[in-house]
């Protein structure tokens, strides 16, 4: 297994060493790699506009890959909009998990933060990632007078960390669809991967100022927490255990392990749990092969009516007309 450790960052000084450690080289905006590691596409770009960068990516893995990305810089955020098919596994000390069973496609990491994840053969990757200086989404914000209130205390380093996991709307879906159509290079493959860098960050940038939760995040916490919601999801047929029961696990107080869950999901650890509840039922109806009753049973709800009421609640129909819909 070959070990990649590289850095990225708003500005170009990390293009070569990148493509050193993949053993490829670099070509006019293209970062090529080894076949044996690699096939596809990596093609960067600068806006134009200093403090911006964009990295698309449209490859498939053909070798087993430990990829620790520890930024040099520390004066920018990465918002990675990426679609994974295939094994990507994150680890930390207590955990390891796949990645594509959290369903996350998007996030928003600061640099200050290290990922540590192993890349299986046969994996595909597909999307851009945005690097963007800090200084610069600050610029962006103090001209928008809904984020002057607080842009001071989550630009301030010491009191905050950006972090966000997510799931790709639709309409990000589309725009990543239509951009792979095109040809990679040229002036109007440039254009429109920079028109859909900037909508990228216009959309996430209320995401940023809008939070009311000013945390400090480190990699070891927010490993567990993202750890945690992998448990969740492999115990998705229990009952939700209490919030005591998974911050022990997580090792953290109560008060911090729902804050920085909060925090780093956009969402409470309960609800967390009770949507992916749900998803996993409309997926069992869909099949035609379980009655309502048997997975309401299969997936340990309280109760027939009280499923009836939480999926009719998340999905604005009862399983009884969602089935009928079918």
């Amino acid at each position: 297994m070959k070990t990649i450790q590289h850095s990225f960052g708003a500005d170009l000084d990390w293009i070569e060493s990148f493509a050193k450690e993949f053993g490829g080289s670099v070509e006019g905006n293209f970062i090529n790699t080894p076949e044996n590691i690699s096939t596809g596409v990596r093609y960067f770009l600068d806006t134009g506009e200093e403090d911006v960068v964009i990295l698309y990516i449209d490859v498939t893995y053909h070798s087993q890959i430990h990829i620790i990305q520890s930024h040099l810089k520390k004066d920018f955020i990465g918002l990675y909009f990426n679609l994974i098919q295939g094994k990507t596994f994150k680890t930390c000390t207590d955990f390891s998990y796949d990645i594509g069973s959290l369903g996350y496609d998007v996030s928003i990491i600061d640099s200050l933060l290290e990922s540590d994840y192993y890349v299986s053969p046969g994996t595909k990757s597909y999307g851009i990632c945005i690097f963007i200086k800090k200084l610069k989404i600050e610029y962006f914000a103090k001209k928008n007078k809904n984020f002057s209130a607080n842009i001071d205390k989550i630009m301030d380093t010491n009191q905050n960390t950006f972090i966000k996991f997510d799931h790709m709307s639709p309409e990000i879906f589309n725009v990543l669809r239509d951009l792979r159509k095109q040809d990679v290079g040229g002036e109007l493959f440039n254009l429109n991967l920079i028109a859909t860098g900037y909508e990228l960050i216009s959309n996430y940038l209320d995401q940023m100022f809008t939070t009311d939760i000013i945390e400090k995040v480190n990699k070891d916490d927010l490993m567990k927490i993202i750890g945690i919601q992998a448990i969740l999801i492999e115990n998705i047929d229990k009952p939700f255990p209490s919030i005591k029961t998974i911050s022990d696990k997580a090792h953290m107080s109560e008060t911090k392990f729902k804050k920085l869950f909060k925090k780093i999901t956009g969402t409470t650890p309960n609800y967390f749990y009770m949507s992916n509840k749900l998803k996993k039922a409309k997926e069992l109806l869909e099949t035609k092969k379980n009655t309502i009753t048997e997975v309401c049973e299969q997936l340990n709800f309280s109760n027939y009516s009280y499923f009836i009421f939480k999926f009719r609640e998340y999905f604005g129909v009862s399983p009884n007309t969602f089935i009928k819909k079918l």
